[in-house]
């Protein structure tokens, strides 16, 4: 008891508590905490329920996949890594050449071999000379100032050479391609001396300037790193590619049909199946034009029948159907200009009318700022094509090959938790297993084989069916070793369409590839 000051006694078990109120930061931390353990258990819950039911948690998972991909532009920027201090043994410049994504592997190639040499790397230089004489510059396709803060704990990275280095100060970089398929002991013992002498070395072509394997496994992951987290594309790209996939999306499951059946692609590979002789002769005529592209007299049929030419869109849609796809299923064209253009898609619309290409989904304004910019086009089509349920490359290029191993990096829980602490999309964030989306691999030269006899009359369009799925039941993208072939580098299989070194916590990847995971298709 205590008593006031006139003298009335007061119960001190009455007399209200203080409310101490909780800070923002207190705040602040409660709702982080919430939000990772939403996460984890969500993420948790459709992991073992792939296990079990995997066709009950689809539409989990592509929710989830939707929720990751918020466009860059509205994510707080992730904190920086503490930069890697060493004595730089002098500046590498590097102009890419080819398509945009021979030019993503070749920049990717670059930064492991700038690490390895202990080098500072210029932002590299893209190719505007080639057939697509496309004019972006780096930064106009990759968010430039992410490319160099997100690799400065591995490689020191410049927007341009010192003054002290250029033509007008009177200095003359070493201007040289390196040697294709290279490892680390060519780099180490011939490229490395040279820094020495001339301080700054000019890399003028850079196309598959690295071997497959044989390489360190931290050298590997560096690879992996930069083709997954730091090359991501400007915030107009990306915005633009997400609402393509969102509207997709919506509309249900969809395929990326890689088709292509294009004019560079046509006169460069001599194949002109389905094209009049006037066609044959342009694409000869153009072929010739282009002084780089070597082989200029080229027999079309005997190409076609080793397995080297792009489906034509009428074989496309024939493929398509023999493999079970429905003419509800919905086809998004990843691909430029088709030649001979809705002409030569009239088949494939008749089989196929969902058949859908960027320019029915987007304003005419919207794709303005890419008009003439075949390299941010296609950069549109790569984040298409590997948020798709089914991709389905009908030629074997750059594009198909970095969209099969972007597939093949599918995140864990943890990884997902990270990402969204850190505001970056889980895509480019880590390579670690859970399970691989469908990539159908065809086999052309089979198919090819196959097709001719269907069409002749050999084989009833049930026997071409059945063989047709029979032979792509182990070509899904399952898990798989790559191939090795000694002193064969173009003939084995390509490190960026499967970066085993990365698709696992540990340094051996055997328990993904055993007989219980062969199937194991997302």
């Amino acid at each position: 008891m205590e008593v006031r000051s006139d003298g009335v006694p007061v119960r001190c078990d009455k007399i209200p508590a203080p409310v101490i109120p909780r800070t923002r930061l207190q705040v602040w931390f409660i709702r982080v905490c919430s939000s990772i353990l939403l996460w984890t258990c969500l993420v948790q819950l459709v992991a073992v329920g792939e296990l079990w039911h995997p066709h009950f948690f689809n539409n989990i998972t592509n929710r989830i996949s939707q929720i990751a991909m918020v466009p860059r532009a509205i994510q707080s920027p992730p904190p920086l890594l503490p930069a890697r201090k060493y004595k730089s043994n002098g500046f590498l410049r590097v102009s890419c050449n080819g398509g945009l994504n021979q030019m993503r592997a070749a920049i990717c190639d670059m930064v492991t071999i700038a690490r390895l040499l202990n080098l500072t790397l210029v932002v590299p230089e893209l190719d505007k000379t080639s057939f697509w004489a496309d004019p972006s510059n780096f930064e106009d396709i990759f968010d430039v100032r992410h490319f160099i803060d997100s690799l400065r704990d591995e490689v020191r990275i410049v927007r341009r050479l010192p003054k002290r280095f250029n033509r007008k100060h009177g200095h003359k970089p070493l201007q040289m391609p390196p040697v294709s398929w290279s490892n680390e002991t060519y780099y180490l013992q011939q490229i490395l001396p040279l820094f020495k002498k001339h301080r700054v070395l000019h890399f003028n072509k850079t196309d598959a300037r690295l071997a497959n394997n044989w390489i360190a496994l931290d050298l590997q992951k560096l690879r992996c790193r930069v083709n997954f987290q730091a090359l991501k594309f400007t915030p107009q790209i990306e915005t633009l590619g997400y609402k393509l996939v969102r509207i997709l999306q919506e509309k249900g499951p969809f395929v990326a049909l890689h088709l292509r059946y294009e004019m560079d692609m046509l006169a460069f590979s001599g194949c002109t199946r389905g094209c009049s002789e006037k066609e044959a002769e342009e694409l000869k005529q153009m072929r010739y034009a282009y002084i780089w592209w070597r082989d200029k007299e080229i027999d079309s049929e005997m190409r076609r029948s080793q397995g080297l030419c792009p489906l034509t869109p009428e074989e496309a849609s024939t493929v398509l159907q023999a493999l079970g796809f429905d003419r509800n299923t919905q086809i998004y064209i990843a691909a430029g200009e088709i030649y001979g253009s809705e002409r030569r898609l009239a088949g494939l619309r008749a089989a196929f009318p969902r058949i859908i290409k960027k320019e029915m989904l987007l304003a005419p304004e919207e794709l303005q700022q890419f008009q003439n910019h075949s390299s941010q086009m296609a950069a549109l089509d790569f984040m298409v094509s590997v948020a798709s349920n089914t991709f389905i490359p009908t030629y074997d290029g750059n594009m198909a090959k970095l969209v099969e191993g972007h597939r093949r990096c599918v995140i864990t829980f943890s990884t997902l938790v990270y990402a969204i602490k850190m505001g970056q999309t889980p895509n480019y964030i880590s390579c670690r297993f859970l399970g691989f989306k469908r990539t159908v691999l065809l086999d052309r030269r089979k198919l090819v084989e196959l097709l001719d006899m269907q069409q002749n009359g050999t084989l009833s369009w049930d026997e071409f069916t059945v063989s047709v799925q029979s032979v792509h039941e182990k070509r899904m993208g399952q898990p798989s070793r790559r191939r090795v072939i000694a002193d064969r580098p173009k003939e084995e299989d390509y490190f960026y369409a499967n970066p085993q070194e990365c698709l696992c916590e540990r340094t051996s990847c055997d328990d993904l590839i055993s007989p219980g995971n062969s199937t194991a298709i997302g």
